[in-house]
Formats: C-alpha cells, structure tokens, sequence
C-alpha cells in the first residue's frame, strides 16, 4: 500500500530516470515507455525469474506487467525509486501468476548465459558471466523468500528498505532474511565448490 511505501522509504526522493520518463509517457508521449521497457525489461525478467523458475513465464510476466502500467496508469508517487515501484508491481502479477500455477517448471540456465556484459573487456565479462550462472544456480535450490531477497540485494543491487517495499515487509524483516538467505545461499555455493565475498 502506499502508506506501506511512505513508512519504508520516507520523504520523496528526487526523479530518476524512469520517473521522468513514466511522467511522459502520461502527459501523452509514448516514447517515454517505449524508454522504461528498455531500461528495465531485462532486470525484471530476471527478478520475475526469481519467483518463478521458469525463464519463460518471467519473459510473459514481465511483459505482463508493463500491460498493466500502460493500460491502467497507476500513480506513482515518487516516494521510493521508480524501480522499486515497478517491481512491486511485477511481483504482484508474479503472485498473482504462482497462485493459479502451483507448480512452476524449472528454470533453464541456458537462457540465463545471454546477459549484457556491460563495457567489460571479454575476460571480466565471462568470468562475471559464470559467477552469475553458479549464483543463480545455488539460488534455484532456496526457498522462494531467500531467492527474492537475494536477487534484489546481489543482481538489483536495492537498499534494504527498497527490498522492504518491494516485498512488502518491514526493514528489521529484510534483515533478518537476508541474512538467513545469505547463510543458505553460503552452504549451497560451499557444495559448488564457490565462495562470494558479499556473503
């Protein structure tokens, strides 16, 4: 809720990107979505994929979810970062999603192997490519909660109290659950033979 969103991330913070491009995509200008989908339809996905399993239902979700956005309009407040808000929404239709699909297929790394590397020379960009598979790997082994805490700190890179919107739980909660998730996580890369510094 919104006063869930207030409480969490407090006063407004100034405009990012994709609040301003949000702002004109309702004052009329379609270029201004057509701006948020690029920026943000990767890294949802991905989120989304760390709900559901499955690289492919988290493709439909994703798109799904800038549906809504673009049919409905909802208002966005600027309390927490437009991508906080955009992936409490995504998680919404994931829920949403997981509800009517008990069982959710298991995911395919391979599809997970075609990240942008970024402006990295090809070394760095594979070796962060595979530390990337193994994390997702380990992660595919945790509980739902701890795959969705862990995603948004590692991959998402949100402040606790962004994580704490998102997931609609208080600021001691994300804490407590990260470093819960955190210490599982450690024992499932311990089998891979993988250690990671954050941990």
């Amino acid at each position: 809720s919104e006063r869930h969103f207030k409480r969490l991330c407090g006063k407004g913070k100034s405009m990012d990107k994709g609040a301003g491009s949000y702002r004109r995509f309702l004052d009329g200008d379609d270029s201004g979505m057509v701006e948020i989908i690029r920026d943000y339809k990767d890294g949802l996905t991905l989120y989304l994929n760390s709900l559901t399993q499955n690289i492919h239902a988290a493709e439909d979700l994703m798109e799904d979810t800038f549906v809504k956005i673009v049919v409905k309009r909802p208002r966005f407040s600027g309390k927490c970062s437009f991508k906080t808000w955009l992936y409490t929404i995504g998680r919404n239709t994931a829920i949403d999603f997981l509800r009517r699909n008990s069982k959710a297929d298991e995911t395919a790394l391979d599809d997970l192997q075609n990240l942008p590397g970024g402006g990295k020379s090809p070394e760095q960009a594979y070796i962060q490519e595979e530390r990337k598979i193994i994390m997702h790997r380990a992660m595919s082994g945790l509980r739902l909660e701890y795959r969705q805490v862990l995603y948004l700190a590692f991959f998402e890179e949100l402040s606790n109290a962004e994580i704490a919107a998102v997931m609609r739980k208080s600021k001691r909660q994300i804490e407590n659950l990260l470093y819960r998730a955190k210490m599982s996580l450690k024992s499932e890369l311990e089998k891979e033979g993988f250690l990671d510094e954050r941990l």
